[in-house]
Order: C-alpha cells, then structure tokens, then sequence
C-alpha cells in the first residue's frame, strides 16, 4: 500500500503540473480582462497616461507582456514560493479572499452532503428490498423529479413559494436588516435562517442520483448467490440486507461519497448565485468574468488537488471496506 500511495503521489504531481498549465492558458484566453479593464478607467482619469501606456504598464506589472509558456513559469514560481499575489478583482490577497468566503460554502456543501446520505441510502435500500412496491415507486418518482428538476427553477420556485407568497425566508442575501443588533448567537441563527433554502436546494437536486444508484447496486448485490445462502441458512432478513448486502454495496458508494469532497470546497454557483450568497462558487464566477488571473489560478489549482486527493482517499477506502483488495 506503501509503494502504491507513493506512485499516486508522484503522478498526482505530473498531473496537477499539467492542469495547471492548461489552466493558465484558459485563463490568458479569456475575452474579459481586468488588465484592460483597468487601463480604460485610469486613462479617462484627469491629466493621466493614455490607455495604451497604461496597458503596457499593467501587463508588464502581471506578466502579461511576455507569452503563455513564460508566463506560466513565472506564475508557477511565485505559488511555488507560496506568493499568490493579489486578487485583480477584489484588491486583496488572493489568499485573504479565498479564507473569507470558503467558510459559507463548506458549511452549506457539509451540510447538504450529510444530509443526502442520511436521505439517500436508506431510501435507497428500502427501494431495493421492496422492489415494485408502492414505497418503490414513491421513492423511484421522487428520485427522477429530483434529477430531472433544473438548479435555477427549483431554487426559483422555492423563494416564489417560501420568501414571496408566504413571507418565511428573505428573498437574497446572508444576513438580515438587523444583523448587527444581534448578537453572536442571534448572528448564527440569522445566518443559518438565510441558508435554509440554499441547503434544500442543494439536497434536493443532489439526492436522487444517489439514491438511485444504492438501490440499482442493492439489487444487483440482493440477487447474488451468496445472500440466498444466508437467507437459507435462516439468518434475519435484517441481518442478510445490513450485514451481508449493504456492505457489499459499500465500494461504488465510497466512489461517490470520495468524489463529493471537492464539492465540500468548490460551491455551488447558480445556487450562491440566485441567492446572493456570498461563497467561493459566486466569487470565483465573478473572478472569472473580470479575468482576475491569480484568483482564479488559486482556486482552480486548489479545485485540481482536492480531487486528486479525494480520488486517493477513495482508493484507500475501498481496502477498508473490503477485504478482498488487500489481499490482491
């Protein structure tokens, strides 16, 4: 396991390398850019440079002067260095940005992710040990609707129905009006009232494909030989779906539930969006228009490494569930 974790390590490094560099290239690639941005707005200041000094200026100041695979390198360097320079778009450092609005997207995507499974799997295995049954169907439609049920309508529909017709929850925002009256613990409850329908929104879209795929890999593992052997042996129908099946099912899970950490980290930008929350989904989509390089480098870099690690961890994994890759 040892000489296996270092050789993932090592082609982890080539790898994120590589989607680095293809990284930079898309973002020097952008139609928007702060640079020029910039540069306009300075150059209708009284008295100041014209516009093509003041690019000139700029792009020299971020390496923009000098050609993709130049630039590549020296950006590299710096975050090699642990410089990641500043945000173009927010004038801070891109760090400092970054600290400041991840703390709401990890806690909405933890949130949501915890309640998926709590949702999904045993809905999930319900529907496998009661296949065509009412519950079956039910659980099945419910499923589909929450797959087939678009980010942007759902979220729509919910602050139609919660925030204009019954008044529960804010339309946009974070916070309310009296948000600096209150004081720490009131500030906590604000904040988690404004996120109620972001997290629903969140769960509700997520839930169906996994619940889905528990009971297709239920059913698949209920009808093997060796869950007819234990039922004859006359073990508990509970025992023979929690002891001997579900574990069984436990390996293509651990896939999803690895693949879901970038997604603790990454946001979720139409949902921050259409609620004006304030997380790193919104702020790197906003990055992204203005053409704030070393931001969205950062946050894309970062994005890059939790899924390599999370891709590791469910690797892993899949020896501590199941013995047989140990042994192999």
């Amino acid at each position: 396991m040892r000489k296996y974790i270092t050789k993932r390590l090592a082609l982890s490094v080539v790898i994120l390398f590589f989607v680095c560099f293809i990284i930079y290239t898309l973002m020097r690639c952008l139609p928007a850019s702060y640079v020029e941005t910039m540069a306009m707005q300075l150059s209708q200041q009284p008295g100041s440079k014209s516009y093509q000094e003041w690019l000139a200026q700029l792009n020299a100041q971020y390496h923009m002067d000098v050609g993709i695979i130049p630039g590549f390198f020296m950006q590299l360097g710096e975050m090699l260095r642990g410089n990641f320079g500043d945000s173009w778009k927010f004038t801070v450092p891109v760090v400092e940005q970054f600290q400041k609005v991840i703390g709401v997207s990890f806690i909405m995507g933890a949130i949501a992710l915890i309640l998926e499974l709590i949702i999904a799997i045993p809905l999930g295995i319900i529907a496998a040990t009661k296949q065509y049954s009412k519950a079956d169907y039910a659980i099945t439609v419910f499923a589909l609707a929450g797959i087939s049920l678009p980010t942007f309508f759902f979220a729509s529909l919910l602050k139609l129905v919660f925030s204009v017709k019954l008044g529960w929850f804010d339309l946009v925002g974070l916070t309310g009006r009296n948000y600096n009256n209150l004081d720490s613990f009131g500030r906590i409850l604000d904040m988690a009232h404004h996120l109620v329908l972001p997290i629903v929104t969140l769960v509700v879209i997520s839930v169906g494909s996994l619940m889905r795929y528990t009971r297709t890999n239920m059913l698949e593992v209920l009808n093997a030989d060796y869950i007819r052997t234990a039922r004859a042996k006359g073990l508990s129908e509970r025992k023979v779906i929690y002891h001997h099946a579900f574990r069984n099912t436990l390996i293509p899970l651990v896939t999803i539930i690895g693949n879901s950490l970038p997604g603790l980290f990454s946001g979720a930008l139409i949902t921050e969006t259409l609620f004006a929350i304030p997380g790193i989904g919104y702020t790197s989509y906003q990055a992204m228009i203005a053409g704030d390089i070393p931001f969205s480098m950062f946050y894309l870099t970062f994005m890059a490494i939790l899924t390599l690690v999370s891709n590791l961890l469910a690797d892993i994994m899949y020896a501590v569930v199941d013995p047989r890759v140990r042994i192999s």
